[in-house]
C-alpha cells in the first residue's frame, strides 16, 4: 500500500510541474501574439492615418505594458463588490419590489 501511494504522490508532483512548465510556455506565447497584433495593427495603421513611423516588436511590447498599466485598475480586488454594489443601486433605482408583492397578493386573493 506504501508504494502505491508513494506513485500517486510522485504522480501529481509531475502533473503539476507539467502544468507549469505547459503555463510559462503558453504565456511566452501569448506575450508573442500580443506583440506581434500590436505591432502589426500600429504598422498598418497609424502610419497611414497619422503618418507616424513603423515600430519593431519591443516598441509594441512596450505600448502593450504601458496600455496596460494605464487603463487596468489597479490595485486590482479579488472580490467583486462594486458589481454587486451596482447591482443593488439598479434594483433600487429601477426595480419596484411592492409591484411585485401587489402581483403576488391579487393571485391568492382570487
Amino acid at each position: 500500500m506504501e508504494k502505491t501511494e508513494h506513485f500517486h504522490k510522485t504522480r501529481r508532483v509531475g502533473a503539476i510541474i507539467g502544468m507549469t512548465i505547459g503555463g510559462v510556455i503558453l504565456a511566452m506565447i501569448m506575450a508573442l501574439l500580443f506583440g506581434l497584433i500590436v505591432m502589426w495593427l500600429w504598422n498598418w495603421l497609424m502610419p497611414t492615418i497619422f503618418g507616424l513611423t513603423a515600430i519593431t516588436f519591443w516598441q509594441a511590447w512596450g505600448l502593450v505594458v504601458l496600455s496596460h498599466i494605464l487603463f487596468k485598475s489597479f490595485p486590482h480586488h479579488k472580490s467583486h463588490y462594486h458589481d454587486e454594489r451596482w447591482k443593488t443601486k439598479f434594483r433600487e433605482r429601477y426595480c419596484k419590489p411592492q409591484d411585485h408583492e401587489e402581483d403576488s397578493e391579487d393571485k391568492i386573493v382570487e
